[in-house]
Formats: structure tokens, C-alpha cells, sequence
């Protein structure tokens, strides 16, 4: 097993960092966007608007400079025989939607049914950060997430639920504040056997994520 294996899921959407433009450009970018939507980056309030902005895309998409595979490099084996689901739920994130570039807010729950190994648990809260911070639909990063886990642990099953309220619907376009969408996805036992499913299902439906706002 290799922790470090080239994964199209990981790797294929980042653009090569060669053809990246400078810090310069973006912010004369910055600048032009401020323009076209009818004020002056000039004026006193904006001067500083261009360099704030790029400083906050390096955190907003920090993702890119992370390779998933890596987070989940180090496992452990001495568990005592733990032979049971892990489930980390709860786990907060915020991503972009590459369709308008504006925020999609949720939680996530991720499970694993461990054959040998185990890893940290702040992995699997990095692992889904990873993919948030990028611009995302949230269909791919459900399934980038429950695919890396199950490509690098190898476990003997994996579920993935994300419920996310998305702003390129709240604040924009149908306007419909409140609607929020669930996405999911089951591989191995989460898949075939049922009652594996509604375990997780039942762990995660009490949940406070069922509630998801934009604060």
C-alpha cells in the first residue's frame, strides 16, 4: 500500500503552478474587477483592497498546495483490535463553487470501517479541508473525499455525507435562503451491506449538521 500514489482525484483538477501569475497580476486583476463593477481602486477605502484580496485567496484555497495522500500517510496499528466503524462528524468547512466563485458552507461526516490500521482523527477533518479549500462542486468533493480514504487506508468500507448551504443559490439567482443539499457517498461495506449504512445513518441523523447556517 502506498500513501503517496498519484490519484486523479487529488491531482488532476490543480493547474500547473508554472503557468501561475504573479502576486502583481493578481492584484492588478483585483484592480480591474473593482473597475468593472463601477468603482475606483484608487479611492482611500480600496487602495489596499487588491493585496487584502489575494492575502485571503492563499487561505480560501490553500488546498491546492496540499496533496491529500500525504495527510493520511501515517496510520496506526496498535488499536487493541478495534475491529469497529470510526466516525468523525460535525466536521466544518468552507469551499468555493468554482461556477461563481462564492461561498459553500456546511459540515461533514466521514466514517471508515478499518481492516488493519487507523489514522488521527484531525486527519480525516484535514483531508476534507483539503478538498474544500478549492474551487468545488460539491457532488466531486464528496467523492474525492470517500475515494482518497479508501484509495490510501484501504479499509473495509467508507461513507461520506456533506450537507452544504450553497450562496450561488441563497444570494444570487432563485435566492432561495435556507435550502441546503445533501450529498453522500458509499463504498465497500457502506455500500452492500445495509446494516453497516444505517449505522452510520443513525450516528450522523441527530446531528447538529441537519442545521447547517452560513455564520
Amino acid at each position: 500500500m502506498s500513501a503517496t500514489r498519484n490519484s486523479p482525484n487529488a491531482s488532476s483538477d490543480i493547474h500547473d503552478q508554472a503557468d501561475r501569475p504573479s502576486r502583481e497580476e493578481a492584484e492588478a486583476a483585483v484592480r480591474v474587477l473593482i473597475r468593472w463593477a463601477g468603482d475606483n481602486p484608487a479611492r482611500e477605502g480600496l487602495i489596499d483592497t487588491p493585496s487584502r484580496v489575494i492575502r485571503s485567496y492563499e487561505e480560501f484555497f490553500a488546498g491546492y498546495a496540499q496533496n491529500p495522500h500525504d495527510i493520511l500517510a501515517r496510520t496506526f496499528s496498535e488499536v487493541q483490535g478495534y475491529d469497529e466503524m470510526i466516525v468523525l462528524k460535525d466536521i466544518r468547512f468552507e469551499s468555493y463553487c468554482e461556477h461563481h466563485m462564492v461561498p459553500i458552507i456546511g459540515r461533514a461526516h466521514v466514517a471508515y470501517l478499518p481492516r488493519e490500521r487507523v489514522v488521527g482523527i484531525s486527519k480525516l477533518a484535514r483531508l476534507v479541508d483539503a478538498f474544500a479549500k478549492r474551487l468545488q462542486i460539491q457532488e466531486k468533493m464528496t467523492a474525492q473525499i470517500a475515494d482518497t480514504l479508501e484509495e490510501v487506508l484501504q479499509p473495509l468500507g467508507v461513507g461520506v455525507i456533506l450537507e452544504a448551504t450553497h450562496q450561488c443559490m441563497s444570494t444570487r439567482g432563485v435566492h432561495k435562503a435556507g435550502a441546503s443539499m445533501v450529498t453522500s457517498r458509499m463504498l465497500g461495506t457502506f455500500r452492500d451491506d445495509p446494516s453497516t449504512r444505517r449505522e452510520f445513518l443513525s450516528i450522523v441523523g441527530h446531528s447538529s449538521a441537519f442545521s447547517v447556517s452560513n455564520s
